[in-house]
């Protein structure tokens, strides 16, 4: 098995299993039937483009990122609210100063999140 099927072959799994989905439910979602995706996970066969989008839609992530595993694709595998990537896509064009500022209304949004949570 070439490293790169092995390398897709193993994201495919992780983050089917992340999803806490099964062969057969991420078969169902994307269009395929379950013996593909465990020959898919196995690296016996490699998707074509059509079924690689499909399954990369269903996951959240880019064909990209499932073959080649890109390391800036990695945090967009595992999060979930699009908007909320997006922006913080956006504060990372900002300036190191508005940076800052954004970091410190997170922590303290969070610190208060946290006290919250304690009083209860």
């Amino acid at each position: 098995m070439t490293e790169m099927l092995e390398g897709f072959a193993k994201r495919l799994r992780e983050l089917r299993k992340q999803k806490d989905l099964s062969q057969t439910e991420l078969g169902k979602l994307a269009g395929l039937h379950y013996t593909h995706i465990g020959r898919y996970e196995r690296g016996a066969s490699r998707p074509s483009g059509d079924t690689l989008k499909r399954l990369a839609d269903v996951l959240g992530v880019t064909g990209d990122y499932l073959l080649e595993g890109a390391a800036d694709e990695a945090a967009k595998a595992r999060f979930e609210d699009h908007e909320l990537l997006q922006q913080f896509h956006e504060v990372e064009r900002l300036s190191d100063d508005d940076k800052h500022v954004v970091k410190r209304l997170l922590d303290a949004f969070l610190t208060k999140k946290h006290l919250q949570a304690l009083a209860r």
